[in-house]
């Protein structure tokens, strides 16, 4: 018996604030590694589903892919992972924040959401704070979001949906109901009942998450060919990875051939100067010139090239460890 197709969440957010962390309160159980300060191996997106509360839920817990002053270079590769896990598109947004001060890192990292998918994803988005135990004593999750007005208009953009946890300190036990993580995910749950209504069970969509869509589908049909025994679910399991690492090639390639056209246009470019200068001198060194010019190019694409290929075979390597392992494709 096919199990009931999951409601897909994407967790967002700057690194440190709690995702993971989140995601095991909302599963009840620590099925995400929770990453270290100092760990350098944790920039991964992972993917997790779990029947709660009557429903399947995938939580797709993401690395701090709009960190201020990470490059789009950086991080494209785990943005991929990201899209090809939630495709044909997340149900829900939780962009994920601290009790502290709002500053201008924490608008960057909103401005960047935004603006990577668009302003329309925030009628499927949430705000989550963590660190609850920094709440005021007696203030509830959106009196405290008032006090700023950036933290205001996000969760006005966001459908007034806010709510709180603590995944260090707070007890299911105290006498502060409000200050459980029992409480608010019944809380968050109830929220997302309704923006699932209100979407009518839609999800939030782009031409890119078409775009992987419509690939994936593609491979589940030729699997299909090959494959008779495999549910639905499993085939769908195995293509993941099979269209991240096609998408990666592209990516890559698309790297070379703008690479290879910066050489080529700065050779060009050199040509024509050389070319220039030697022929204001007179028109019986004409020959002579393009002579010198033909062996200056020859020379710097001799040099150029190897540079350029040089390149390409440090970014392949940095690329395939970066996204390959032979057991599990996505760690």
């Amino acid at each position: 018996m096919e199990a009931p197709a999951a409601f897909r969440i994407v967790l967002l957010g700057e690194s440190r604030n709690g995702k993971s962390s989140l995601a095991n309160t909302i599963f009840g159980e620590a099925i995400f590694f929770v990453k270290n300060f100092n760990d350098m191996n944790s920039f991964a997106t992972k993917a997790q589903t779990k029947l709660v509360n009557g429903k399947n839920f995938t939580l797709i817990d993401t690395p701090g892919l709009f960190d201020s002053g990470r490059s789009l270079e950086a991080v494209k590769p785990e943005l991929l992972r990201c899209i090809v896990e939630c495709a044909p598109g997340p149900h829900v947004f939780l962009i994920v924040l601290k009790v502290e001060k709002y500053t201008e890192q924490e608008e960057d990292v909103i401005a960047n959401i935004r603006r990577y998918f668009s302003d329309d994803a925030l009628k499927y988005a949430a705000v989550v704070f963590t660190h609850g135990d920094q709440l005021p004593e007696g203030m509830e999750i959106k009196q405290y979001a008032d006090q700023s007005d950036g933290l205001r208009e996000l969760v006005e953009k966001c459908g007034g949906r806010c709510h709180v946890f603590d995944n260090r300190y707070w007890k299911n036990n105290q006498e502060d109901n409000y200050r459980t993580n029992k409480f608010q995910v019944a809380e968050l749950l109830n929220t997302i009942d309704k923006m699932l209504m209100e979407n009518r069970g839609g999800f939030y969509r782009s031409k890119t998450l078409n775009d992987i869509e419509r690939e994936m589908q593609e491979e589940i049909k030729l699997l299909k060919l090959s494959a008779e025994n495999m549910s639905e679910d499993e085939m769908r399991q195995q293509v993941k990875s099979v269209v991240l690492k096609k998408q990666l090639k592209k990516t890559f390639w698309k790297k070379v051939s703008v690479g290879a056209a910066g050489v080529g246009l700065g050779v060009g470019l050199l040509a024509l100067l050389i070319i220039s200068g030697l022929n204001s001198t007179s028109n019986v060194a004409e020959e002579s010139a393009v002579e010198a010019a033909q062996t200056v190019l020859h020379q710097k694409a001799e040099q150029a090239i190897p540079n350029t290929f040089e390149a390409i075979c440090d970014y392949l390597n940095a690329l395939f460890e970066r996204t390959y392992n032979p057991f599990c494709p996505f760690d």
